[in-house]
Order: structure tokens, then C-alpha cells, then sequence
């Protein structure tokens, strides 16, 4: 077996996008049964391959399409900053465990995780997702950034009505932004009036129930709807494009289909008469 034959088993391993999704995906495994404590030995030493396994495709990558080509693409910036994050992760077997700072420790140990971000352009059409994605918050900034706006504006608005009368909600601007916001997001909104009633007079529990129900329903409900209508509306909006120039494109087609039967029609006719 001479150099070249060696040279193209090696691309095609480690240019396959089905032999990266494997070790990807083994990868995980191995981190998971480590996290286990289920043959801890055997399955670092799998995390640690794993690890030379997509430097090795990195460099390979880098000398197959030359460095500017590699990183011109969206794809593979992504991938060598996730293999030059784990970085760290190589020196592990040749720590001290017990004498390392722990902090330094989990830090190492949470970068693995960013490798399984490489699953994510092996979705189908991720690409076209992403592009809706961008698509979408370029149109529905405005909307987002108002209700933002909506929200500080109630949540200082309360923290001046009821920081004193419910500081566990209210006492901070920043504590009361975050409870106008857990009600925007209809989440245990119900707790907030019912705090608020259980410490001031019946009077002013009614009207301060009555009060959060209608922010609920004008930023929990109507709002958060609006928000997502408009930003799946601006989400499908490059599906709907491209189903429009295919309309458009059968339309042409009919036309030309109609124009030659018209033309066949009108020279039997010529032929006919003669």
C-alpha cells in the first residue's frame, strides 16, 4: 500500500461528515457514562481520543482546503474554535486531581460539553433555519426592543407601587423587572397578587389582582403572541419566497405552454384554410 492509497484512506475518514458524527456522538457517550462513574478508565481514555481525533481532522481540513478556505466557511470556524476550546481538556490525565483548584477543574471539565455543538450543522436544512433564524430578529428587533422597554417601564412603575408592601417582588428595580417579566411569561404570575393581598387590606388586594391581570393579559398573552407571530411570520418568510418564484415559475411555463398551443392552433387553421 503506497503513500497515496494511505493519504486518501485518511481524508476520507476524516473528511466524512458520517465518521465525524460517529466519534461526535461516541464522544458523548463517553462523557456520559464518565459523569456515571461507570468505567471511568476505559471511558476517559475514549473522552481523550476523542479529543485527538478532531485535532487530527482539523489539521488535516487545514492542509486539504488551505488555511484562509477553511476558515472562510461558517461551518468549520465553529468547529476549530470548539477542538481550540477543549484544548484544555489534553492535559487532564497528567493533573493532580486531588491537589488542582476545583474551580479550574470544572472548568476544563464544562468545555467538553461545547464539542457536541458539532452535531448541530448535521441537522437537515440547519442552514436554511439559521438563515430564517437571522432573518427573523432582523424584522422583530423593533417589537422585542419595545416590549423590553414595556417591561422596565412596569417594573419600575411596581417597585415604586408595592417595594415596600412586597419587597420579596418589588424591592429593587431589578427584582421588580424580573417579576413583570415572569408575568409576561406567564410564569407563577398568580403568586405575585396573592403575596401582595395577604399583606395589604382587601381593598387593595382586589385592585391589585385586577391590576395583574390586566398586565398579564395586555404583555403575557396579547404581547408574547404578537411577538411570536411576527417572528415566526419573519421565520418562514424565506420558505414562502422561494414557493413564490416556484409559482412564478410555472406561471411562465403555462403561458409558453399556451402561446405555442395558440400558435399550433393558428397555423392548422392557416393550413386548413389553404
Amino acid at each position: 500500500m503506497n503513500k497515496t492509497t494511505i493519504r486518501n484512506i485518511i481524508d476520507k475518514c476524516f473528511l466524512s461528515e458520517r465518521v465525524v458524527l460517529a466519534v461526535v456522538v461516541l464522544n458523548a457517550i463517553a462523557i456520559f457514562m464518565q459523569e456515571l462513574g461507570v468505567l471511568k478508565t476505559l471511558f476517559s481514555f475514549i473522552d481523550y481520543a476523542c479529543v485527538w481525533f478532531f485535532m487530527i481532522e482539523m489539521g488535516i481540513k487545514l492542509h486539504h482546503f488551505g488555511w484562509s478556505n477553511y476558515w472562510k466557511d461558517g461551518w468549520n470556524k465553529a468547529d476549530g474554535i470548539i477542538v481550540i476550546i477543549s484544548l484544555p481538556t489534553l492535559v487532564m490525565p497528567f493533573l493532580d486531581i486531588t491537589s488542582f483548584n476545583f474551580s479550574a477543574l470544572l472548568t476544563i471539565r464544562l468545555v467538553r460539553i461545547f464539542r457536541f455543538f458539532r452535531v448541530l450543522h448535521f441537522f437537515p436544512n440547519i442552514s436554511q433555519i439559521g438563515r430564517g433564524f437571522r432573518n427573523a430578529l432582523s424584522q422583530s428587533w423593533a417589537v422585542l426592543a419595545s416590549f423590553l422597554i414595556l417591561i422596565i417601564i412596569f417594573g419600575l412603575i411596581n417597585c415604586s407601587l408595592y417595594g415596600s408592601v412586597c419587597p420579596k417582588y418589588f424591592s429593587t428595580p431589578q427584582d421588580s423587572i424580573y417579576s413583570v417579566f415572569r408575568i409576561a411569561t406567564v410564569e407563577g404570575w398568580y403568586e405575585i397578587p396573592d403575596a401582595i393581598t395577604a399583606v395589604t387590606s382587601p381593598f387593595i388586594g382586589h385592585l391589585s389582582r385586577i391590576y395583574f391581570c390586566i398586565l398579564l393579559l395586555s404583555g403575557g398573552i396579547i404581547g408574547m403572541s404578537l411577538i411570536n407571530s411576527i417572528f415566526v411570520d419573519a421565520m418562514v418568510e424565506d420558505n414562502n419566497d422561494d414557493i413564490k418564484l416556484q409559482l412564478h415559475n410555472i406561471e411562465e411555463k403555462l403561458n409558453r405552454l399556451l402561446e405555442e398551443k395558440e400558435n399550433n392552433t393558428n397555423k392548422n387553421e392557416k393550413n386548413n384554410k389553404k
